[in-house]
């Protein structure tokens, strides 16, 4: 058991914020009288690989995995695809793909059953969330259910290096967060088209789904439908088609439990789409 200072999150920001030390402590946790798997691909460049732990069914192939900065903890049944650089702390869940190509920077986390690619950099993906492809994810948070379209890329350094503001639900408007670097922060079910860019420290609420060219506003309310040009809602109705048919190529049903929880949130997050005024 550790011990050591509470880490408090009270912001969706602070998740990323910690992430780096959360994933040393786990591994700690994780590992505890556990022997990882072996490394047998002959192509594969490990540093440090005593800060690494690969679970039963893990695939690793023709990668680089440089545990120096930082522990790399392999899920179970999860899969690092050739040609993939990976750099601690990192920890990706059951299940989950790193891409071909993919780089990775440290205190990035995977939950389960995700897929990234392109460049990621201290990003949190919870479970069943996808960037499969290229373009820059930075200082992000990630939701459950997530898909991020081909080529998105979001800033996370404003072009003046100023502070970051971020849009904070309690307060009902734009908060200074006091960070440099700040990037997308993306509820549950959300998901945004190919060559999406978000400007930095960008919110995009629980089940947008966000398109078009150009940068979309730093705050797209919750079952917001469009970018740039414009803004509508995405009715409850057509949102629940599209999470069926998403979570059913996982396996999983989109139930009551799970549609009762959104109707609230759509609900609560009503005022927010001026657009319905």
């Amino acid at each position: 058991m550790l011990s050591g200072p509470l880490r408090l999150i009270r912001y969706p920001w602070d998740i990323f914020l910690q992430n780096g030390q959360a994933i040393r402590d786990d591994f700690a946790l994780l590992t505890a009288g556990q022997e990882s798997a072996p490394l047998l691909d002959p192509h594969t460049k490990v540093y440090a690989p005593e800060n690494i732990f690969i679970a039963p069914g893990a695939r690793v192939h023709a990668a680089v995995l440089n545990a120096s900065t930082g522990p790399i903890y392999i899920g179970k049944d999860a899969e690092v695809q050739e040609g993939a650089l990976i750099r601690g702390p990192f920890s990706m869940g059951e299940g989950s793909v790193v891409n071909m190509g993919a780089k990775v920077r440290g205190d990035t986390s995977l939950g389960p059953h995700c897929k990234i690619g392109g460049e990621v950099s201290n990003a949190v993906f919870f479970g069943y969330s996808n960037k499969g492809h290229d373009g820059f994810l930075g200082n992000a948070v990630i939701g459950e259910w997530c898909n991020l379209g081909a080529d998105t890329n979001n800033s996370n350094l404003k072009n003046n290096y100023a502070p970051v503001k971020v849009w904070d639900y309690s307060k009902g408007r734009f908060t200074q967060t006091g960070l440099q670097f700040c990037g997308l922060l993306m509820g549950d079910h959300a998901k945004c088209g190919i060559n999406t860019m978000f400007n930095t420290g960008t919110v995009v609420g629980v089940g947008a789904n966000v398109f078009g060219a150009g940068f979309p506003r730093n705050f797209v309310p919750d079952f917001s439908w469009g970018g740039a040009a414009g803004l509508s809602t995405f009715t409850f109705s057509k949102f629940e088609e599209t999470a069926s048919v998403v979570m059913k190529r996982r396996g999983l049903d989109f139930d009551a439990v799970e549609k009762n929880i959104l109707v609230h949130v759509f609900q609560l997050t009503a005022a927010y789409r001026i657009w319905e005024k």
